[in-house]
């Protein structure tokens, strides 16, 4: 990396803006679901379940276009494609403000995920340019954990507006706070991508740069695993509120619950970072993964026998959450470690598997809810063996160890250390 990238930016200046990016996909999301209601009524929208596809219009829309700014950014470099990306988030979000029928709002809410793909891809490639191994690791880590401060608070920001406005506060709000980071990157953000790393963007380049990203069994693996992780995590946002207040009856207090359950994710996040250089990401991960995975299955099994009081509930879903927050920082990682010279393209794959996988399977089980926890519990519980089978597979049937030797994108030998 060059001095002046070092120079103009420093590493917490460079955490807080990579994670200020990332925090608007969850802004997106999460400012929306107090207003989902207020959305229905005012656009006339009858069954309550429709409403959720305010979240997953938005998801798809960022899930189709990844696969364009991947390839873009390996050609282009990161910084143009990354605020062109971001103008059309800002512009989508301001006529959603105009929106005269449900239809257009999921149109505009489409096209709002397009422009928020610039933003997945490649802030993901940005770390990567960056950082590799297990201080990438760290870093993502950091950057997630400053990420999640959007969840804690997301929620409640949303409610806030809804008692001083309609709910097209929200998409002003949405509006303004893009610009303000669109303004931030414009200015600090150099290019990090040299011109002698840059692949052609021509068919037959494109077509060996996606091939080197499907071809390579860890990385797809974990981003598959990663895929089903955030599928559960978005059957369970589309659902929240109306698990949070039709079943437990929490009312305004649903921001609050909702946020304790972002804040333990950011915690995680930040432990994470600190002990990810000690352990490594298998490890973690690996740990994380079996964690989730039971602890989903018994609150299913609770669920199924009709016993799953809020004070109950709470708690099983505490540690979900935890264990998601080490799983899918530290998957994310290993998923782009091997695949360097081709960081954009690899983010873009991912992204859209990740990000259309996650919002079909979210979707689904959001569609299935029924007045329990029955279909979110399903969701997590069968994710999470479909995700450890994916590392099985990454792992060759071996888990909790250091991972096999590759080359690094300049040539020297990697290999996770003990």
């Amino acid at each position: 990396m060059s001095d002046h990238f070092t120079r103009v930016l420093s590493r917490p200046e460079f955490i807080a803006l990579m994670a200020a990016l990332m925090a608007l996909n969850a802004l997106a999301i999460d400012v929306m679901l107090p207003a989902l209601p207020y959305m229905g009524e005012a656009l006339g929208v009858a069954n309550e379940n429709e409403r959720q596809f305010v979240v997953s219009s938005y998801m798809l829309g960022m899930g189709i276009a990844v696969l364009a700014f991947g390839p873009l950014s390996d050609r282009f470099g990161r910084r143009g494609p990354l605020l062109v990306g971001m103008a059309i988030y800002i512009v989508a979000a301001i006529a959603a403000i105009f929106a005269p029928t449900f239809g257009i709002l999921l149109l505009l809410r489409f096209i709002q995920g397009m422009g928020a793909a610039s933003v997945r891809v490649i802030t993901m490639s940005v770390v990567r340019d960056r950082y590799s191994g297990r201080e990438m690791a760290e870093v993502m880590s950091l950057t997630f954990m400053v990420f999640m401060a959007i969840p804690i608070i997301a929620p409640g920001v949303g409610q806030i507006l809804l008692l001083t406005g309609p709910w097209q506060t929200i998409f002003i709000f949405m509006g303004v706070l893009a610009a303000a980071f669109w303004f931030w990157t414009y200015r600090r953000l150099p290019e990090t991508l040299a011109l002698d790393k840059r692949r052609p963007l021509t068919f037959s380049g494109i077509a060996t740069s996606f091939k080197i990203v499907f071809t390579n069994r860890p990385a797809i693996s974990y981003g598959l695993a990663g895929t089903f992780l955030f599928g559960a995590l978005f059957g369970f946002i589309s659902s929240s509120q109306q698990i949070y207040v039709d079943i437990y009856g929490l009312g305004v207090y649903f921001p609050v619950a909702f946020a304790a359950m972002a804040g333990l994710m950011a915690v995680s996040s930040f432990t994470n970072s600190r002990i990810v250089r000690r352990f490594g990401m298998r490890r973690l991960s690996h740990g994380a993964m079996l964690s989730f995975t039971i602890v989903s299955g018994i609150w299913l099994a609770l669920a199924l026998a009709g016993f799953m009081p809020l004070w109950l509930f709470f708690p099983l879903l505490a540690i979900i959450m935890f264990s998601f927050g080490w799983a899918s920082s530290n998957m994310n990682s290993l998923s782009m470690e091997p695949l360097g010279a081709v960081a954009g393209t690899a983010s873009s794959v991912f992204g859209f598997i990740q990000t259309v996988g996650g919002a079909l399977i979210g979707s689904y089980t959001g569609q299935h809810f029924d007045g329990t926890t029955v279909p979110a519990a399903t969701g997590y519980f069968t994710m999470g063996i479909l995700a450890l089978i994916c590392i099985l597979i990454a792992e060759k049937g071996k888990l909790f160890g250091v991972g096999e030797q590759y080359a690094h994108p300049k040539g020297e030998p990697v290999m996770e250390a003990h």
